[in-house]
């Protein structure tokens, strides 16, 4: 239960074609044998061990790890920013929320800001939509002409591909969530006045394109999960299920590194505190 089979049974595998309306977005198949009552306990279980994982990635100061979470409006970004990764220590872990380009970053390639958000060696960098964005809000909201957007498919898989070459572990996360599963969740920022800074109204537009989205998430993910930056669609209409699907994906993929402690070079036998 939510070991291996969070990679087998969510993953993406290269040269698979996915159809995101044909997955269920309340899906909690790792989990029939337990229930929510005992998540907290099981969740607590999982972030201890991030944490263990996390301090041994920045002692070791040999890898690099970046996830790349990418969802629909209010598809849980936030929330496994702030539930997954919240027990790592946070000089080690950078999360990098990436919005509508401004001036600057215009001026230069899509993939320029992003490459300035990498993770250094013995880092975790979580980022919070990406340049993915740089193809799914384009094509969609008709922004640029499709010979630039589709030439962006073959751009960020080599850029990928060089990040791995170069050492970093890349964990690429979709949070499918349904199309009624964020209608309530968008009313329920309307509903609390101290979730309305929340909504924009920009959303209710994207909203009317959701078909449009989940046709261009679906081609996407079939041709950028490569075995170098595996993509993983995660159900994610049930958080607390979302939440341990995600820390268990993250957990295997720091595993997959092997890592150790660095060899002291002293006798610590030999050595007193006094």
């Amino acid at each position: 239960m939510l070991t291996d089979e969070a990679n087998v049974m969510y993953r993406v595998e290269s040269g698979v074609e996915i159809d995101l309306s044909a997955q269920d977005p309340a899906d909690k198949g790792l989990w029939e044998d337990g229930s929510k009552s005992v998540y907290e306990a099981v969740m607590q279980e999982k972030l201890d061990e991030l944490k263990a994982l996390q301090n041994l990635l920045f002692a070791e100061g040999k890898h690099k790890v970046l996830i790349v979470m990418q969802a629909m409006d209010t598809g849980g970004k936030d929330g496994c920013a702030k539930n997954v990764f919240c027990s790592m220590d946070p000089q080690g872990v950078h999360v990098k929320s990436f919005k509508a380009p401004h001036e600057e970053e215009l001026a230069y390639d899509f993939l320029w800001r992003v490459h300035k958000a990498v993770p250094p060696k013995g880092m975790i960098s979580v980022f919070n939509r990406s340049h993915y964005e740089d193809i799914i809000a384009v094509r969609v909201k008709k922004l640029l002409p499709e010979k630039v957007w589709r030439n962006r498919y073959r751009h960020v898989v080599d850029f990928e591909k060089m990040l791995s070459d170069e050492g970093t572990k890349i964990v690429k996360i979709f949070l499918n969530i349904s199309k009624e599963e964020q209608r309530e969740r968008l009313q329920a920022r309307l509903d609390d006045p101290a979730k309305l800074w929340k909504f924009d109204p920009g959303d209710l537009a994207d909203r009317a394109l959701w078909g449009d989205f989940m046709v261009a998430y679906s081609e996407l993910i079939s041709m950028t999960s490569y075995d170098h930056a595996p993509w993983h669609v995660v159900p994610s209409d049930r958080k607390w299920y979302r939440n341990l699907v995600v820390a268990q994906i993250v957990i295997n993929a720091l595993k997959e590194l092997k890592m150790e402690f660095p060899e002291v070079k002293w006798n610590p036998e030999a050595t007193i505190v006094e």
